[in-house]
């Protein structure tokens, strides 16, 4: 059953973002194209956004069929875990990451779970397990739905802006790159509620894991997959899928300001404390 709490943070995110879209339209988009265009257009970029982004991440990660021959065992816990859950089994795909790590995408009835090679072999079957239950979890709340609109209307916004200010600023010299400045600190703004949403996600993610699994598993699957993807010589993560992760990659000052993912650290404290 979806997390309320999540639910609940899920929509009002989902509403202030709705706020953001209304005035945009308002004060911009209906007054230079009119209302329909200005709708239908939204429209089209945030679904086409949609498709088009769980697409691309499986693109990406050039996912293909996880051989049920070469791994039974997975197929035959993940089929457990999705029973456990009375969920309809999404697809269960191979990708290649670079690091181990799992993402899902999609929703309840039309989900997907691409799990990395590396990932398959550094970690013991009831750690799999653990991120298998961690990725159902994800589709089961549908947050990753929310995810991906929430990007899609910092996009929105984030364009809207640039196309405004460079045309106000046509004559300014260095319009262009005051444009561009301006257009990402937008998006920053718009995304600082996703972002929001979306640490918070991988705590209830992780939790119901471990519900589902044991929490130190589920502990031993993070540091492990934290280890080998911090490494110095450690592929980075794919921007175009980092957020989608359950490991989004190395991270940096800044990165931590601005990050979809909680520290590890914490994360393993929040299981952990399920132990006491």
């Amino acid at each position: 059953m979806p997390d309320r709490r999540l639910q609940a943070r899920m929509l009002v995110s989902g509403a202030i973002l709705f706020g953001f879209y209304v005035l945009l339209a308002k004060f911009v988009l209906v007054p230079l194209f009119g209302l329909g265009v200005a709708v239908a257009g939204s429209g089209l970029l945030v679904v086409g956004q949609y498709v088009l982004g769980k697409k691309l991440a499986l693109w990406r990660v050039d996912a293909r069929e996880l051989s049920r021959e070469e791994y039974p065992e997975v197929y035959d816990r993940f089929e457990r875990l999705c029973a456990d859950r009375e969920f309809p089994r999404p697809e269960l795909l191979v990708g290649e990451m670079g690091t181990p790590n799992a993402f899902a995408v999609g929703r309840r009835g039309a989900g997907v779970v691409v799990v990395s090679e590396l990932m398959l072999e550094l970690l013991d079957p009831d750690e799999v397990e653990a991120v298998l239950a961690h990725e159902l979890a994800h589709v089961d709340n549908r947050d990753v739905v929310m995810l991906l609109l929430g990007q899609s209307v910092a996009t929105l916004v984030g364009l809207t802006v640039f196309f405004v200010v460079d045309l106000l600023a046509d004559e300014v010299p260095g319009g262009f790159l005051v444009a561009w400045v301006v257009s990402v600190l937008a998006q920053l703004l718009v995304m600082t509620f996703v972002f929001a949403i979306s640490r918070y996600r991988e705590f209830v993610a992780d939790r119901e894991a471990a519900e589902a699994t044991d929490p130190a598993t589920m502990a031993s699957a993070l540091a492990t997959i934290e280890a080998v993807g911090t490494h110095e010589r450690a592929a980075d993560v794919d921007d175009s899928v980092a957020a989608l992760c359950i490991f989004g990659g190395k991270r940096g000052l800044l990165a931590a300001l601005f990050s979809t993912h909680p520290s590890t650290e914490k994360r393993i404290a929040k299981l952990d404390a399920m132990m006491d």
